[in-house]
């Protein structure tokens, strides 16, 4: 037996699934209904939280996946950074399927559904609107709720603060050349403060903080006082996610009530550009036989998308009632619940996963 494969059977039991987390899907859906209903007979109290922004980064809502992320990155080990060199393979995938794949895979998804099969249902003056945010979308990979993802199925934790930094890194250079290449323009305005910002909101403070209340409650009471304490505030993650949910949704509640047809018709190509992305991720993981806990985080992150970062471009391009901003903000309705099936789907088919690394 290999030593990857050796490595992949060293996990911890995790405790069984709450009623709470079980029925997950049934909250958000919940959630998702109740920002609609907010944004639409109290708009005044969405539109004031909504006002709450710097650089087009919502002030509730950064705080809110504070709250969601920091228990995740509490369990960070910047000692263990090492073992992530072990896992190469697994960050070679990520990187490939981010920025060689998926950005040019949205494009073809969305001019196949959008120009072709759902043209005549769609008002022609907006089809290139609606490609550009497709492609906003595809060229922004996850930086903030690939921690829920990953966290959720039993993701390593070292490897996606890791991988979450390098496609960070990575995007600050090639995210405006991939969007003006795909969108057929010499060049491109990128709001440059929102993705600065919001990798320091994302990123930097909550890893700061998390990093911080680790080291001290380690010093206080020893490892098992703070896996204790870790478990006790780790169900405030779901929690933050569900008001996030809120939040986002009450913001664009009359959009979503407004345009039902053309929100369906957007969702098509997202969705089949986040399975065919997730299926890619997972599948190749698989077959160089990288660790389960590896290949979670590693497939998560190109299934899901930079929400924030796209629409934010796409108000800044496009303005806020364009195309492009509404298909962005499609993303953001259909992402979570179809990540959540693919999050269970990874912990589901674990057995199978780890039958090709007892193979090799």
């Amino acid at each position: 037996m290999s030593e990857t494969t050796a490595t992949s059977h060293k996990h911890v039991d995790t405790p069984p699934i709450s009623f709470f987390e079980r029925y997950l899907t049934v909250w958000v859906a919940l959630c998702i209904i109740a920002g609609t209903l907010l944004g639409l007979y109290w708009p005044g109290a969405a539109q004031t939280l909504g006002a709450m922004e710097i650089a087009h980064v919502n002030i509730p809502v950064g705080i809110l996946i504070w709250c969601m992320i920091i228990p995740m990155l509490m369990k960070i080990d910047f000692s263990a950074l090492s073992e992530v060199y072990e896992q190469r393979a697994g960050m070679v995938i990520t990187l490939a399927v981010n920025w060689l794949i998926k950005p040019f895979s949205m494009a073809l998804f969305g001019w196949f559904f959008i120009k072709v099969v759902f043209a005549p249902w769609l008002p022609a003056a907006s089809l290139d609107s609606y490609m550009a945010g497709l492609i906003l979308l595809g060229a922004a990979p996850c930086t903030a709720m690939v921690f829920v993802w990953s966290n959720l199925c039993k993701g390593h934790a070292n490897f996606t603060l890791t991988q979450v930094a390098l496609n960070d890194l990575i995007m600050v250079f090639a995210f405006a050349p991939i969007v003006a290449l795909l969108l057929g323009v010499s060049s491109i305005p990128v709001p440059w403060d929102t993705l600065i910002l919001s990798v320091i909101m994302y990123i930097v403070i909550p890893l700061s903080i998390a990093q911080a209340l680790r080291f001290w409650l380690i010093k206080k009471g020893g490892l098992p006082f703070f896996e204790k304490v870790l478990s006790r505030i780790g169900p405030w993650s779901i929690v933050a996610l569900l008001a996030t949910l809120v939040l986002l949704f009450s913001f664009q509640g009359k959009a979503i009530v407004e345009q039902p047809v053309i929100i369906a018709i957007l969702a098509v190509p997202i969705l089949v550009q986040t399975l065919f992305i997730a299926a890619l991720g997972y599948v190749l993981n698989r077959q160089l036989k990288v660790r389960h806990d590896v290949a979670g985080p590693s497939t998560m992150i190109g299934a899901s998308n930079f929400f924030e970062l796209a629409v934010a471009v796409a108000i800044v391009l496009y303005g806020f009632d364009s195309g492009a901003a509404l298909a962005t903000v499609v993303g953001v309705l259909i992402e979570v619940p179809v990540m959540l099936w693919l999050v269970r789907t990874v912990n589901r088919t674990r057995h199978w996963y780890e039958q090709a690394l007892q193979a090799g």
